[in-house]
């Protein structure tokens, strides 16, 4: 049972792997209507649930503040990532943004009966080396991009990968509350994501067939069943190995990128992909070795 909910959450960190793709190939539409659509999308298994099963519903009665964790988490987070990509060139973004898995380790040393430890300061230091090199690997503003653009993209994805480090690490404190209730953190979303739109943006469509297909597949995959295979894996299976697996995921994103040809395989990109995941992994050492020794 706990292995299979273990590969049930790791599910996710493959579906996350395809956000950056799936955004770059997207087209030009503006962050919060790409949010509005995309949850829009992700909430359509949980809706057909309810319907199919309306006793479910109760479950929707969660403290205010297991409410405010999610809504702000998936709102906040989508919101910086697709502001990123859309300014900024979509593999530097990206990995950037996957500093969340070392963001985490670092706060979660940092809670009660925990300590920060020197593979915790070493690992970030690696990570964040990482990051460095991406920012400074394209001096010309990036192509299509200008150097402006670029490096608000790259502050929209450090946001971003502070947001959703903290709401992964406040979820904690809401262990018991079901999966169902991710569908109405989607639903949510999308309104609130939709009104932004309305009043912040001018609505733009995709024009060609491929990028529907890219916008729906954001809203089936990352957007869409990740969140539940997620929030299932963490709630039944290792944790511990869901973390160090969803270190694979700027990797797996960044080739993902590269052989569907939105990204140039640079060497300051390769570099980032060893460094990135890599200090993640060197700051999550001590702590796993530790709990395998006491255990």
């Amino acid at each position: 049972m706990k292995l299979r909910a273990t590969l049930i959450g790791f599910s996710a960190c493959l579906m996350w792997a395809l956000l950056a793709l799936f955004t770059a190939a997207s087209g030009k539409m503006p962050p919060f209507q790409m949010n509005a659509i995309a949850f829009a999308i992700g909430a359509v298994p949980g809706i057909l649930l309810f319907i199919i099963k309306p006793e479910r519903l109760r479950n929707l009665r969660q403290p205010i503040g297991a409410w405010a964790t999610g809504i702000i988490g998936l709102f906040g987070y989508h919101f910086l990532y697709f502001t990123a990509l859309r300014n900024a060139p979509a593999a530097e973004a990206s990995m950037i943004a996957y500093l969340w898995p070392l963001f985490i380790v670092l706060g979660s040393a940092m809670l009660p009966g925990e300590r920060l430890k020197f593979a915790h300061i070493v690992g970030a230091l690696i990570g964040f080396a990482g990051a460095v090199l991406i920012v400074s690997a394209r001096g010309d503003g990036g192509g299509e991009f200008t150097a402006a653009q670029r490096y608000m993209g790259y502050a929209a994805a450090l946001a971003g990968a502070f947001t959703w480090a903290g709401y992964s690490l406040l979820s904690r404190r809401y262990g018991d509350v079901p999966t169902d209730v991710v569908t109405a953190f989607c639903i949510a979303t999308s309104i609130l994501s939709a009104l932004c739109h309305l009043f912040l943006e001018t609505t733009v469509w995709p024009e060609q067939t491929s990028q529907w297909l890219a916008v729906i597949g954001l809203g089936i995959f990352p957007v869409g069943l990740a969140f539940y295979t997620w929030d299932y894996g963490v709630k039944n299976g290792d944790i511990q190995l869901l973390g160090v697996a969803s270190y694979a995921s700027p990797v797996l994103s960044t080739l993902a990128l590269i052989a569907a040809g939105f990204a140039d395989a640079s060497w300051q990109v390769l570099t980032a992909c060893v460094l990135v995941p890599g200090g993640a992994l060197l700051a999550v050492s001590g702590t796993l070795f530790r709990k395998k020794k006491a255990a």
